[in-house]
């Protein structure tokens, strides 16, 4: 196994992969030498590599990347052709067609890919899914993803839009519409949206720092998605998704402004009951059940399928929230 970016999401990864003794971590790529230094603590015995053409020389099973977004795709793409199976952080790509491009190569190779969705793997997510799949709360015929960050990305290049792909829709958002995509298990019928940066609408493309956007599914069912970097929040940040079905609610909330600690509840009417609650540590899970799968010679599997879709949806978002508005009606006098 190959490891391309070592900051602290790839660090944390290589440490969660590493751990489940399924692989050996025979690589580290990363082009700042005290990046490769630290995750040398991980795996003391790894090959340090400064570019990533080099990692592919190495002849690897599996190569997870954790580079800058506008790397995703196109390093994706080469590991892929290399014959290395690929876990990606999100996005896949900048675009739906960057992701398209990725997913096709991943099946004409037949090699295992993944993306780094990691909220459905914490215990809070998958009892909600428990809930849902046995019909614990009716139908669920409305949707609230909600992530406000009170600081903002630490690397120049999440304000680029050429290196990022976008602004906090794209950097947290991505994982709020997955959720969607998830729950109600095909694309939206209809996306509206608005973007904003510094407290303006945008009329045309450019970084948002706050982004709604509503959903509307087959059969009527609707998700409503908030997310921002540097809201003014009361805490570090605000992390909650709601669904509301016709016999009973569930909620997922993190516990005191906490990035890590999540809660979820049960409804119905007036009461409610806790259902999953912290300790979990569940950062590296996805990571963890990829290397696993690999390890067993799993190949392309078809759900990848679905992170086209969730790109797609994010395209739409985008589209959506820079058509520009006709002026509200006048008054009458």
């Amino acid at each position: 196994m190959g490891f391309a970016g070592l900051g602290w999401i790839g660090r944390h990864r290589l440490g969660a992969i590493a751990a489940t003794g399924a692989v050996e971590v025979a690589a580290l790529q990363d082009p700042v030498p005290e990046a490769r230094r630290a995750a040398a603590a991980v795996a003391p015995g790894a090959a340090h590599v400064e570019r990533f053409e080099a990692l592919l020389a190495l002849d690897l099973d599996g190569i997870v990347i954790a580079s800058p977004s506008a790397l995703h795709a196109p390093q994706s793409l080469a590991a892929l052709a290399s014959g290395a199976a690929v876990f990606c952080q999100k996005p896949l790509g900048r675009t739906a067609e960057e992701a398209q491009r990725v997913v096709a190569r991943a099946r004409a190779r037949d090699r295992l890919l993944a993306v780094d969705l990691c909220y459905p793997h914490t215990a809070a997510i998958r009892a909600m899914r428990t809930e849902v799949d046995a019909g614990g709360i009716g139908t669920v015929f409305a949707a609230d993803f909600t992530f406000h960050n009170a600081y903002g990305p630490d690397k120049p290049w999440f304000r680029d839009i050429a290196q990022a792909g976008g602004g906090a829709l794209m950097d947290l958002g991505t994982h709020l519409v997955g959720l969607a995509l998830d729950l109600f298990a095909a694309p939206p019928l209809s996306v509206s949206a608005d973007l904003y940066a510094g407290g303006r609408r945008l009329e045309a493309p450019g970084l948002e720092d706050y982004a709604t956007a509503t959903l509307r599914f087959p059969g009527g069912s609707t998700a409503r998605i908030a997310c921002s970097w540097n809201l003014h929040a009361g805490q570090d940040a605000v992390i909650a998704f709601d669904l509301h079905g016709t016999s009973g609610g569930l909620s997922f909330r993190n516990r005191a402004g906490s990035f890590y600690d999540f809660e979820a509840r049960r409804h119905r009417g007036t009461a409610s009951e806790v259902i999953a609650a912290p300790p979990d540590d569940w950062g590296g899970r996805a990571a963890a059940e990829w290397a696993r799968r690999l390890a067993a010679g799993a190949g392309f599997d078809t759900k990848a399928q679905r992170l086209v879709t969730l790109s797609e949806t994010l395209d739409r978002i985008y589209r959506a929230g820079f058509e520009v508005r006709p002026e509200p009606a006048r008054a009458l006098p």
